[in-house]
């Protein structure tokens, strides 16, 4: 969460909105796509914020923006496909065939035998682990004041003791 930008390369971009002058901070941060936008300073007509610098007369903007290698860019998508990518189906079929194949995966030995029961055991302490991850992330989650997820989470946990 906090260390995005890695293998990130900066990107200067100059574009002139194509909708109405005079926005404020929040309506830019959503037309530049720009998560947590803040105006540093207001100098005339000119908005400054920590990416660039917007015109609120002409719609001018100049900022940089970070962005992944292109074939980085294209594995995140396909990662990140939400419910209006037309991939989203694929993403789906893929994850129902893995957990097909890691069930069907406990019918390849016999179940009296050494192999079988270690195979329970990674399996128990896999889902154990997983959920143990889940705790700690929503005690981490659960404190957005603090700027260090660490921090949080031990706030968290001196108010479980």
């Amino acid at each position: 969460l906090y260390n995005c930008l890695y293998l990130k390369t900066i990107l200067f971009v100059m574009r002139n909105l194509i909708m109405p002058v005079n926005l404020d901070e929040s309506a830019l941060g959503k037309a530049l796509k720009i998560k947590r936008l803040a105006v540093e300073r207001v100098e005339g007509d000119q908005l400054i914020f920590k990416e660039g610098t917007y015109n609120q007369t002409t719609g001018e903007t100049v900022y940089l923006k970070n962005e992944l290698p292109y074939i980085l860019d294209k594995m995140e998508h396909l990662h990140k496909a939400t419910t209006n990518s037309p991939i989203y189906w694929l993403n789906i079929f893929f994850g129902v065939s893995l957990l097909f194949f890691v069930i069907s995966s406990f019918w390849m030995f016999l179940p009296h035998t050494s192999v079988f029961k270690k195979g329970i055991y990674f399996t128990l302490a896999g889902i154990l682990m997983t959920l143990l991850f889940l705790f700690i992330r929503r005690m981490i989650t659960s404190y957005p004041a603090y700027h260090h997820p660490l921090e949080a989470f031990l706030l968290r946990l001196e108010h479980l003791l």
